[in-house]
């Protein structure tokens, strides 16, 4: 309506709406806003989105849903064309050969035990919340240690059992060491000036959280000396030094150019200084975790901000889950010594926290949950807040922010509605065509309102920096990349389910040419996504690890494509290169911030490494590769 339009805030399109029925306000429709800035735009995408969100749940809840039945030329206008990969169009219905097609395939693989049981009215209101709200609910099957466990790689014995469990790899690491005394590194004034000038262009313009007033104090209390007392403004201080080395050590890498001897040992300078301040922050936690405020909230946060540039994903986890339960609590009681911007600030670590829990369960499904998914339905969206002494920088910092809230909440609904354990829809072939195609619109409909500076091409002739004005753009690229390719994971399962372990000669002729666009839709997808990568500043300091892991599963499940010389003549000769593409990638990183590394990314490399050298085998054997493997 035109007063939740004019407010910014959500509408749930009735007459009148919540919203003015409870502030007692005319409700009305129709009216264009005075003013249409590129932020209304995002939110007008954000809410359109939504809206289809709620058509779809609508769909899905019916018990008609059950009662959905493919034919080959549904009644739909059209809507169910195929799909060529990167274009306008929506994906097919699956074909009379899919329908038929067996699941035994899949025995091996926890994908076997999604079903649909009957909802009772009590589970219902639960139900319904879930798709209210992006939620991406724990043990859900998209993940890369499940995609493992599909049993098309018990051709290949040695990627199994060589494979130990993300969790325990993290679990046995050694604690992060910690100095018996504090100490303080040295730092000029045009030091600290560059720390924070890189901390500005980096964490807080991906996570636009602090505020001007707040690098005004932190460079006051730096340049001025730290004082003795343990307090949380010089945790915060401390940390947005710790998190601008962090950004200086990992900054300038997309051009991938090797770095000189010289450049090297500056950046591990840059890190030690940065673990010296972090040090110092471990030795006074005690007093964030026993404040309830937005500047604790803020220090737990960055904590987790800098055990995620340490490759620690457990221990990030944690302050991740610590900052979002004071969020939680801020945000049902709030204080009334609180101001409007300590308001705006909690809301913006709420949603920074959303993005990176959500980013840590869709690797480690088991993680427990803060519960901040199941509110952010009610939750307002980033409002005004003074974060960059550049106006042209600060709106684009905000607006890029929307960009990743929204596509990291289209990324939830995906992995929810297809890959749940209990009630995704990727298995079953009477429903997942419909939630794919609507899945797929509404990603396309993501990329149609980014704004002039985040826009980018793709297609293999629009690969590297070049396709993308910006490097944020660049990222938001690899984002849309990773959703696409689940979306129309799909239809490659029941490929793959209805080829493997079965003998017929000539079952391959049994697809339809629509599904086959579908399965290329998500294999271009994979290698685009791997291609593309980048050392893009955030995916360095903040998704190493999560970005070794997706790569990973990225070359896993071109893998097992490659198996099936339908699919295997669909993928571009592209793939040859892409294992080294990788594997020079992660390794730079891990070289350039330094000891001790991840051995979970050491890992990923592994599999990577495997996954490349199995490839070529299928490539240089021919067709007859995969019936020597079994």
């Amino acid at each position: 309506c035109d007063t939740c339009r004019a407010r910014k805030i959500r509408c749930n399109g009735n007459t009148p709406c919540a919203s003015c029925s409870a502030s007692q306000q005319e409700c009305t429709y129709g009216s264009e806003a005075n003013s249409r800035g590129k932020s209304d735009l995002i939110l007008e995408g954000v809410l359109r989105v939504e809206k289809f969100l709620h058509e779809m749940k609508a769909t899905i809840v019916s018990p008609a849903a059950s009662s959905f039945h493919f034919s080959p030329n549904p009644s739909h206008d059209g809507v169910f064309k195929g799909a060529p990969p990167f274009t306008d169009g929506r994906p097919a219905v699956v074909s009379p050969a899919l329908r038929s097609a067996s699941r035994g395939s899949f025995s091996g693989s926890p994908l076997n035990e999604i079903h649909h049981p009957q909802r009772t009215p009590i589970s219902e209101p639960l139900y319904q919340n879930n798709y209210e709200n992006a939620v991406l609910d724990s043990m859900h099957t998209s993940t890369t240690e499940s995609i493992l466990q599909w049993p098309h790689f018990e051709a290949f014995p040695s990627m199994k059992d060589d494979y130990v469990s993300i969790f325990h790899l993290e679990q046995s690491r050694p604690a992060v060491k910690t100095r018996s005394t504090v100490m303080y590194p040295y730092v000029t004034a045009e030091e600290i000036d560059g720390i924070i000038e890189t901390f500005e262009l980096t964490i807080n313009f991906w996570y636009p959280t602090m505020s001007c007033g707040q690098l005004a104090q932190v460079r006051r209390l730096i340049s001025d000396g730290i004082p003795e007392e343990d307090s949380i403004l010089v945790c915060l201080a401390l940390l947005t030094m710790a998190l601008g080395c962090a950004g200086q050590v990992t900054a300038g890498l997309t051009t991938g150019t090797t770095l000189s001897e010289e450049e090297r040992k500056r950046r591990l300078a840059r890190r030690a200084m940065g673990d010296m301040y972090f040090d110092s922050v471990l030795k006074k936690l005690h007093v964030v975790h026993t404040n309830v405020g937005s500047t604790a909230t803020h220090c737990l946060f960055f904590t987790a901000m800098y055990f995620a540039f340490l490759r620690r994903p457990l221990q990030a986890w944690e302050y991740i889950n610590a900052a979002s339960a004071k969020c939680l609590l801020l945000l049902s009681y709030s204080p009334e010594s609180e101001s409007e911007e300590d308001q705006e600030r909690i809301r913006r670590i709420f949603w920074s926290c959303y993005i990176l829990e959500s980013d840590y369960l869709a690797e480690l499904n088991g993680l427990p949950q803060s519960g901040i998914a199941r509110i952010e339905s009610s939750t307002a969206l980033p409002g005004q807040y003074n974060t960059h002494r550049d106006s042209k920088v600060e709106e684009k910092s905000s607006l890029y922010f929307l960009a990743c809230i929204s596509m990291r909440r289209l990324l939830n609904r995906v992995h929810q509605l297809l890959y749940a354990r209990d009630t995704g829809t990727a298995l079953d072939h009477t429903r997942f065509p419909y939630v794919v195609a609507e899945l797929n619109h509404q990603l396309d409909e993501w990329r149609d309102v980014l704004p002039t500076a985040f826009k980018f091409e793709v297609g293999f002739n629009h690969i590297g920096n070049q396709s993308t004005p910006t490097e944020h753009g660049g990222f938001l690229r690899q984002r849309y990349l990773t959703c696409r390719s689940v979306i129309y994971r799909p239809y490659l399962m029941w490929m793959l389910s209805g080829r493997a372990g079965r003998g017929e000669a000539n079952s391959e002729l049994l697809i339809n040419q629509d599904s086959l666009n579908n399965c290329k839709a998500c294999l271009d997808a994979c290698l685009l996504h791997i291609l593309n990568l980048r050392g893009f500043g955030q995916t360095v300091l903040v998704d190493t690890w999560i970005c070794s892991l997706s790569m990973a599963g990225a070359m896993l499940v071109l893998l097992a494509a490659c198996r099936i010389p339908q699919l295997k003549d669909m993928i571009p000769s592209d793939i040859l290169g892409a294992g080294d593409h990788l594997k020079q990638l992660l390794k730079s990183w891990q070289s350039i911030m330094g000891d001790p590394a991840s051995p979970s990314v050491d890992q990923s490399i592994r599999m990577i490494s495997d996954a490349d050298r199995f490839i070529q085998e299928v490539y240089h054997a021919g067709d007859s590769f995969s019936m020597r493997r079994r």
